[in-house]
């Protein structure tokens, strides 16, 4: 899993920085793309990036917004275009299903690929066989939710040792052992999957947060995660309107990432008084000094979702 910033910018864009959206990138996992956000221009930001449309599988939504929302509606209509055939959800919450119908009605945009929308109000929203994708209220000027995605343990690798000494081959049984299935050999062996295996392989845990200030549904969606997404709009020193317009500071988002325990915190959704990577600075370091495990998000920038190991987990 790899994350890709498409997007980093808070309210408007700049010439240096775009508006929110996030590309959660799982070619390994399941061979698709997931977007979290998708402010103005995202289509455009993706045209310039490893990212596949034709991949894309998920959109999840953090709330209305505009720079989180407005370029939705392009990018569903222009998909198709760039090979993308294969059926797309959209996640938001309510109000979402009416902004996209609404837009695409009036501007009869037509697609030739399944679209469903799922509007919600937190909760679990998505379970597979290899995923699970929960939600919660978070505080701001609307209802903005942040996401949890949970990738579930995977079983370990095959001994290929032990396979030996049971006589096993490369072949289907290997499958069936991998799936968690006991075989029993032509000489009537009986083989379980905990004879051959190795240790589970733990999956990695992935918080992406909307727009927010400090409160109490942070703690949950980011417990023991192994990167937490936060926005920080603000350095501590304007704390006070970050608090008027139910926005973080570089701080915040620090105190949170320490209380939940989490691998490594990436910050985004940066005010546009910071012009430039110098300006941006100044937040880095205020967040190190809390969480050192801290860092910026910059836009065109892929990141490796990495499995923190010291991260105990229940």
């Amino acid at each position: 899993m790899e994350l890709y910033f498409l997007g980093t910018n808070a309210g408007v864009p700049t010439l240096q920085r775009n508006v929110t959206s996030i590309g959660l990138r799982m070619l390994d996992e399941r061979r698709a793309l997931w977007l979290f956000d998708c402010g103005e221009g995202t289509q455009h930001q993706i045209l310039s990036s490893p990212l596949k449309l034709s991949k894309l599988e998920k959109v999840f939504i953090t709330h209305l917004h505009g720079d989180h929302v407005f370029g939705l509606p392009g990018l569903l209509s222009s998909r198709a275009y760039q090979g993308g055939t294969t059926p797309l959800t959209v996640y938001g919450p309510p109000g979402t299903e009416r902004m996209i119908t609404t837009v695409m009605e009036l501007s009869q945009s037509r697609i030739n690929y399944e679209l469903k929308i799922i509007e919600h109000t937190g909760g679990l929203l998505f379970e597979d066989e290899s995923f699970i994708v929960e939600s919660a209220l978070l505080e701001h000027r609307i209802d903005s939710y942040g996401y949890r995605i949970t990738e579930k343990d995977r079983p370990g690798s095959l001994d290929q040792v032990k396979l030996a000494e049971y006589g096993l081959k490369p072949g289907p049984l290997f499958g069936r052992l991998k799936r968690g299935e006991t075989i029993t050999l032509e000489d009537g062996n009986v083989v379980r999957p905990e004879d051959v295996l190795g240790a589970p392989k733990r999956g990695k845990v992935i918080t992406i947060l909307g727009d927010t200030r400090p409160c109490e549904n942070v703690l949950p969606l980011a417990q023991h995660a192994d990167v937490l997404v936060h926005e920080a709009t603000f350095m501590d020193d304007l704390a006070d309107t970050a608090h008027e317009y139910y926005h973080s500071t570089a701080k915040q988002a620090a105190e949170a990432a320490r209380a939940a325990n989490v691998g490594e915190l990436i910050m985004t959704h940066f005010s546009s008084r910071y012009k430039d990577e110098d300006q941006l600075q100044p937040l880095l370091e205020e967040a190190r000094t809390v969480f050192p495990n801290s860092r910026l998000a910059n836009e065109h920038q892929l990141i490796p979702v990495i499995y923190h190991q010291e991260i105990s987990r229940p």
